[in-house]
């Protein structure tokens, strides 16, 4: 009986601790987050309207320290309300009264405070970073060496993402470059090409959609993507060790206490809330003043069309004559303009445009040592001291800004690059692109002089090969729902051409409509917007369509999803002021009819409607509101359609 009594005692001790469990919901009680520590592992689980969006899912990060993703203890869950506001031009949405609930959970192990899991939950936006602890007084640096972070996904999701590519390959072995095609509606429990996926990832779950994404990384982290080892657990990933040329630890150096940047979900049952969210910037805050006013709008250059034998001094003033015609604030001199124009002759371009109230953006190579790019100029955005003599020639000549190129990767020394890059360019007034980078991640709102970056499959590909073109229509269907919901894309889009080709006779063929282009104007945003337009549109393109491109706005004050499924049509509505632009695209092979409800505009306004007719004719019309504010589109495959009136 003694024995028996030991042994039972025995079995009593192993057995583990009673799992703490609390749960928080978002102001309006409609998204509901539960955190967990059961069997020592921190997990949490998100629910909308009753409803599972994320299954219980691990979180923790392992430190060089320990393993603070298991052995811990939820200690409570200190919630409060967090509201924040602000204006910003840059992004979808100009003004933003964000409110949420915040919740501290902290954690310890051994009696001690190890982490605390910091989440904000709205009715649309759940998000979640890290306060990692010193496991000592005196400890004050350590190293992140991986997450446990993870999103596990409910049976019967379907995926659209974009795979990461293996590092040092592609042209001059500039990847990876956040450049490659999605796949749509695929099967859970896929690796991508083995790399895993770059953000942001969007799902369709039973019930409806999820994007996730990261936010407010900066100098002081890694850029993140996510991996799935197989099934429904997809999990934050660190850089591959052989980007950056092998230069550099994939893993993130850390002053204690530490603050990681911030994982984020949008869910809904529709694509509204991923359309509309602003989560990105929500979470973050300006990192520095702007060094002056910046202004935005619309550009054009010569590269997209005319390619490198275009950088030279006659055809770049020809498109600064061609900008002034169409009321243009920039033209982008692309690659090789050091050597082909030289710096005396851009001085004296920079001044001919600004005669014309036109300004330059200049390319340059941000290559050191990570890649082979030859494209000059080089060696001058790598280093501190040859970037700010560069910066204080471009700020005495009246440059406007800067499209940097060719990066190396998500390690930490490339991100403190792009916020070196940011921070020297406020400082001399200057506006920042970057390309053949990474995502932004709440830049738009950290860094004021940030424009866009591209991180896309962009319109470059267009010339490069046919295959683009034929799925032109079908990713701009795509980018819409994913992409450009999370910061903002540097296309290059809106091409009027027939033909990649200075005399629009000869290279690939553009299969969508002139209509296509107009609407992309509007679904794609970017505050800064070089367009793929060229001098010769003014004659052969037509008048409605050259007009539209005049004045259609690159700023924007309020976004609205209409309707769409990704990679196969969009519709959404941008205001900017009083003056609401309605745009509609489709790739699919059958005709898409939709009747569409625009509450934005009362019964009898006046309508103006660009439509394509079923040989992608474009065409305008007027038309007035009716009483159920209502409108039947029919949208061809590779055509579009615009409604352009005032509120």
């Amino acid at each position: 009986m003694k024995q028996m009594m030991a042994t039972a005692a025995l079995a009593f001790c192993l057995l583990p601790a009673q799992a703490t469990e609390k749960t928080f919901q978002s102001p309006d009680g409609t998204m509901a987050v539960t955190v967990s520590d059961d069997g020592g592992r921190p997990t949490y689980q998100v629910t909308l309207n009753g409803t599972v969006y994320i299954e219980r899912s691990p979180l923790g990060v392992k430190m060089n320290f320990g393993d603070l993703s298991q052995g811990l203890t939820l200690k409570d869950c200190k919630t409060s309300v967090f509201k924040d506001a602000y204006d910003l031009k840059t992004i979808k949405q100009s003004h933003v009264s964000y409110e949420a609930t915040e919740a501290v959970c902290q954690f310890e192990k051994q009696g001690k405070p190890a982490l605390d899991i910091i989440f904000r939950v709205t009715g649309r936006d759940v998000a979640y970073r890290y306060k990692i602890y010193a496991p000592k007084k005196d400890m004050m640096s350590a190293i992140v060496e991986g997450e446990a972070s993870s999103f596990v996904l409910p049976e019967g999701t379907t995926t659209f993402l974009c795979p990461q590519v293996k590092p040092m390959g592609g042209f001059a072995r500039t990847y990876p470059s956040y450049e490659t095609s999605y796949t749509w509606d695929d099967q859970m429990g896929k690796n991508g090409w083995g790399q895993g996926y770059t953000f942001p990832c969007l799902f369709k779950t039973p019930a409806g959609w999820v994007i996730i994404s990261e936010t407010g990384t900066d100098g002081n982290y890694v850029g993140c993507a996510l991996k799935n080892d197989g099934g429904a657990k997809y999990s934050i990933d660190f850089p591959q060790k052989e980007e950056l040329n092998g230069f550099g630890s994939p893993t993130a150096s850390v002053a204690l206490p530490a603050l990681t940047p911030w994982r984020t979900m949008t869910i809904g049952s529709t694509l509204a809330p991923i359309v509309e969210t602003t989560i990105a910037n929500d979470l973050v805050q300006p990192k520095y003043k702007a060094s002056k006013a910046y202004t935005y709008g619309k550009g054009s250059w010569s590269w997209i069309i005319r390619m490198d034998n275009s950088c030279n001094y006659k055809e770049q003033k020809e498109y600064i004559d061609f900008s002034a015609a169409m009321g243009y604030r920039s033209v982008l001199v692309d690659a090789w303009w050091d050597t082909k124009i030289g710096y005396d002759r851009i001085a004296e371009l920079s001044r001919y445009a600004q005669s014309k109230g036109v300004g330059l953006f200049l390319w340059y190579n941000s290559n050191g040592t990570w890649n082979d790019a030859p494209q000059g100029p080089r060696f001058k955005m790598d280093r501190s001291a040859a970037r700010r003599k560069e910066m204080k020639w471009m700020q005495d000549n009246g440059i406007l800004g800067i499209k940097v190129d060719f990066f190396g990767g998500d390690k930490q020394p490339m991100m403190q690059l792009y916020e070196d890059i940011l921070t020297d360019a406020n400082d001399f007034g200057l506006q920042v692109i970057f390309h053949g980078c990474t995502l932004p991640r709440g830049w738009e709102r950290m860094y004021p002089n940030f424009v866009a970056s591209e991180a896309v499959l962009a319109s470059e590909n267009l010339s490069f090969g046919q295959g683009a073109c034929d799925a032109e229509a079908k990713n701009g269907c795509t980018h819409t729902f994913i992409r450009n919901t999370v910061a903002s894309m540097d296309f290059g889009g809106s091409t009027l051409n027939k033909r990649y080709s200075p005399g629009n006779d000869r290279g690939t063929y553009r299969r969508t409509s002139d209509v296509y282009a107009l609407a992309t104007a509007v679904l794609f945003q970017s505050s800064v917007q070089h367009f793929a337009l060229a001098p010769n549109n003014l004659d052969d393109a037509p008048a409605w369509a050259i007009d539209f491109m005049k004045q259609v706005p690159t700023t924007w004050d309020e976004v609205r999803y209409i309707d769409g499924y990704p990679g196969k049509y969009a519709i959404i509505a941008r205001r900017a002021g009083n003056t609401w632009y309605v745009a509609g695209i489709n790739s699919e092979k059958q005709p898409l009819k939709k009747t569409i409800t625009l509450p934005m505009f009362a019964k009898d306004t006046q309508l103006t409607v660009y439509a394509d007719d079923a040989q992608l004719n474009g065409s305008v019309k007027q038309v007035k509101q009716n009483k159920k504010q209502q409108l039947t589109m029919t949208i061809p495959e590779n055509g579009g359609f615009l409604i352009v009136g005032q509120q």
